[in-house]
């Protein structure tokens, strides 16, 4: 679908749960310069109708309707924030009908639907971007960026810890959905130190823990994994459902370290602490912002003057092939190797984007899911 310079990105949020009501539709109401959103796609009548008031959005469909409004010339790009295993299937069918697609994370269930929606965007000319969103967040860009500066000398690894108390009944915890803390936090993880090495795993190792209480009977309550660079490189997190809320990283060069906390968070201030040999601790502040305004900005920019975006499908790809050999060995009780790939685009400080925090937003028939 051609989009004209002057325009603006017309845009439907395609699912109102959670991370939709509370990030996604009050990001739009930030990104308005280059984007406009327009039609909202649910199947609770009731979140169509309040919601579309709240945010002045003219334009409502069910899920059974989807195919009608892809069609229908009113919107060239769809935010897709539905459950893990619906990515694929709506992303698909949007490209097939040359609208443009902004996935929330994982892109899909398995390396290869990955793959087949990142040759559906290829064949169509749509673009489809993984929401990534902290490759528009100055903390993290701003510790990627010291790392990769030399300002904490050679970088030789990496520890993080992601966990938070899902509630019982949740859709993270529901296998058929896609739940589980890998495919939900432990991404962001993989992500992450992607980002400060710049390419994939050698090897992964990693245990898994299931049935600590109801929460976790048809997923794992919790993982643990060792990933191993070039170079002799290593990296660990921690994720899981049960833990009290954390969410932080450390990166430790020979000559210095990083540290930042609530390093994953989209709704908390930011502190990142940066330490040399023989120099005082360095202390920045990152004030709580907009996570999903940036994100919405940067892709419709992208479609309006026709660039490739950063955190493409190859992005999602590549953090799943991470994911399948974690899962293979968890499996099999050892060791998996990965195949050798060339290195991909990573976020740097220019993509930095800040939108100020928005005010707590409407919600409807939708709960928290973590009990922090």
């Amino acid at each position: 679908m051609a989009v004209k310079q002057s325009e603006k990105i017309r845009y439907a949020v395609v699912g109102l749960g959670h991370i939709a009501q509370n990030a996604v539709l009050p990001g739009f109401t930030q990104s308005t310069a280059n984007s406009e959103l327009v039609a909202l796609v649910s199947g609770d009548e009731v979140k169509l109708q309040k919601l579309s008031k709240e945010y002045n959005v003219d334009y409502t469909f069910d899920y059974s309707d989807y195919r009608k409004m892809l069609y229908s010339g009113l919107i060239d790009a769809v935010y897709i924030s539905l459950p893990n295993d619906m990515h694929a299937r709506f992303a698909v069918e949007a490209m097939q009908a040359g609208v443009h697609v902004l996935c929330e994370k994982p892109l899909a269930m398995s390396v290869d639907d990955a793959k087949i929606m990142a040759q559906v965007s290829e064949k169509t000319g749509s673009r489809l971007m993984t929401a990534y969103r902290l490759h528009f967040q100055r903390a993290n860009l701003k510790a990627i960026e010291i790392a990769k500066s030399g300002q904490i000398g050679e970088v030789r690894f990496f520890n993080s810890v992601f966990s938070m108390r899902v509630k019982e009944g949740n859709v993270r915890t529901s296998r058929t959905k896609g739940g589980g803390p890998l495919y939900d936090i432990g991404i962001y993880c993989i992500n992450a130190v992607r980002g400060f090495f710049g390419e994939l795993p050698e090897e992964v190792f990693a245990f898994a823990h299931q049935g600590f209480d109801q929460r976790s009977t048809e997923v794992d309550e919790m993982l643990s994994v060792v990933m191993k660079f070039s170079g002799g490189r290593m990296a660990t997190f921690i994720c899981s459902f049960s833990g009290h809320h954390q969410a932080a990283f450390d990166v430790v060069g020979t000559t210095g370290c990083l540290r930042l906390e609530n390093a994953y968070e989209y709704f908390d201030d930011m502190t990142l602490y940066f330490s040399r040999v023989s120099a005082a601790t360095r202390k920045y502040r990152f004030k709580k912002s907009d996570q999903f305004g940036p994100e919405i900005v940067y892709f419709s920019d992208c479609l309006i003057n026709k660039k490739h975006p950063e955190p493409n499908a190859t992005e999602g790809v590549l953090d799943l092939m991470v994911i399948e050999a974690i899962m293979k060995s968890v499996k099999l009780r050892k060791p998996v190797t990965l195949t050798a790939l060339s290195k991909t685009l990573h976020p740097t400080l220019r993509q930095a984007l800040r939108r100020p925090a928005v005010e707590k937003p409407l919600t409807v028939h939708v709960e928290a899911p973590s009990m922090d």
